[in-house]
Order: structure tokens, then C-alpha cells, then sequence
């Protein structure tokens, strides 16, 4: 019997192949998607993607999870939850539009992985994961209906901003984000 080779210690393999499931969904869309297009793009065996995601669905939570962490992060690390004398609406307006000017692409990456849960059941937890997580932030500075409010306007104005091709409009954006803080 032949000795078997070493076995090769890579550490990061898991988060590769993460990055790599974004860059083809961020490419082909989630119908791109697959063990085989994952592993291409990762440059890993293909077994080692069905060895750290035993299904598509659980290689698109951990991608919709790597995708959240960037706006809600920004919420939670702004100034504006902690000091009482600053204009949320106008905080939030302005992250809005630093987020969407970040690149259309990420943004549309992240807003179809979200809305993937309207059919993938598996990925409904994240989504909410993402919504409960901002939510929680606001609620310093709001009450949590209030903060779910806020959310809701803010899906609302990117979603019309990405379907429309239109303009963010953050001066629109922090009047409409406003009434909801009255």
C-alpha cells in the first residue's frame, strides 16, 4: 500500500472559497453558481467546496453573511448612535449614499443574495440576521419599531435606486428618513 501524501494544511481554504461564491455570483448571478464554478474560481479541488458546504445553500448563507458585514458595520461604527446631538437621518442618508457609491456591483451582489431568500428558505435567517443587526444598532438613538421603520425606508429607497437606474438623492433621502425620527 502506498503511503499517503501529506495532507495540505490550508487554513483559509473556507474563506477563499467564500470570495470566490461572491465573485461568481457578482459575475453570473446565483443561476452561475456551483461547486464547479466555486472551486474554478477559488483554484481548489472541487471536493473541497463540497467538503466545507455540503450544499449551494449553505455556501450562499456564508456568502450572504461575508456580504452584510459592510453597511451594517458602518451603522454600528457611526458616531451619530452615540452622540445624541447628531443628525441620524442625515447620518444614515450619507452612509446610504457612501454604500451605494461604493460600486454598483457589490451592492446589486449584496440586494440579490438578500432577495434570494424570497426562495430560499435557508438564507431567510441571514436576511434577517442583517435587518435584526441594524435594527439593534438604531435602537440606541430610536424605538426598535422605529428602527425597523428606518430599515425599511432605506431597502426601499436602494431597491428603487437600483431597479430605476436613477440617482441616490441623499438630500430626499435624509427628508423621508426624518418624518420617520419625528
Amino acid at each position: 500500500m502506498a503511503p499517503r501524501a501529506p495532507r495540505r494544511y490550508d487554513p483559509d481554504r473556507r474563506h477563499r472559497i467564500i470570495d470566490a461564491a461572491i465573485r461568481v455570483i457578482g459575475r453570473s448571478g446565483i443561476a452561475g453558481l456551483s461547486h464547479r464554478t466555486v472551486a474554478a474560481e477559488a483554484d481548489v479541488p472541487l471536493g473541497s467546496t463540497t467538503y466545507h458546504f455540503a450544499s449551494l445553500d449553505e455556501l450562499l448563507v456564508a456568502a450572504l453573511r461575508r456580504t452584510n458585514e459592510g453597511f451594517a458595520a458602518a451603522v454600528r461604527e457611526s458616531g451619530a448612535l452615540t452622540d445624541p446631538e447628531a443628525d441620524l437621518a442625515a447620518e444614515l442618508a450619507r452612509l446610504t449614499g457612501q454604500w451605494l457609491g461604493g460600486g454598483r456591483t457589490g451592492v446589486e451582489l449584496e440586494y440579490e443574495l438578500y432577495l434570494a431568500a424570497l426562495r430560499r428558505p435557508a438564507l431567510r435567517p441571514v436576511a434577517a440576521e442583517w435587518t435584526d443587526g441594524v435594527v439593534t444598532a438604531l435602537s440606541a438613538r430610536t424605538d426598535p419599531a422605529t428602527a425597523r421603520a428606518l430599515v425599511a425606508l432605506l431597502d426601499g429607497i436602494c431597491l428603487q435606486v437600483l431597479l430605476t437606474d436613477t440617482a441616490y438623492d441623499e438630500e430626499y433621502a435624509a427628508e423621508m428618513l426624518g418624518r420617520l425620527l419625528v
